[in-house]
């Protein structure tokens, strides 16, 4: 695989249960859990279980995902059209996506929500949006 799909990483987060016992929560910081300051957050959710997302590379984005409810696969996949499957199946459990990696989302249950975090704010003109477009950049230039 690539440098850069060799660097994608499933991450741990730790869960808190109150003292009573009541509920838990995830704390998720920036330069702490996540390995750069997080400069957005989105959600996919309401996704149809059939329906594939993602199908991109970001030149400068790096990211976190975790499934704060249900659950997805993400599929990461090089220049050389090899590929990995990743679960994010619980709620503390998250991959991490550093640039320039080709990432689908999909096989999302029916109460999936999806939490993204990202270093970079939104800028469409990173986006590489075709796969034959993010080969000849991997192979020439990366």
């Amino acid at each position: 695989m690539s440098k850069c799909v060799d660097n994608v990483r499933m991450l741990q987060f730790t869960n808190t249960r109150e003292a009573d016992g009541r509920e838990c929560f995830l704390d998720v910081e920036g330069l702490k859990d996540v390995p750069f300051e997080i400069k957005r957050i989105f959600y996919i959710f309401g996704s149809d279980g059939s329906l594939v997302r993602g199908k991109h590379a970001n030149r400068k984005s790096q990211f976190v995902l975790l499934n704060i409810s249900g659950k997805s696969k993400v599929k990461v996949i090089d220049e050389n059209h090899e590929y990995k499957v990743y679960e994010l199946d619980t709620p503390n459990k998250g991959i991490y996506l550093p640039q320039m990696v080709w990432k689908e989302m999909y096989d999302f249950s029916e109460d999936s929500i999806l939490m993204v975090l990202t270093n970079e704010y939104y800028d469409n003109s990173e986006y590489i949006r075709d796969f034959d477009d993010y080969v000849k950049i991997m192979q020439d230039n990366w």
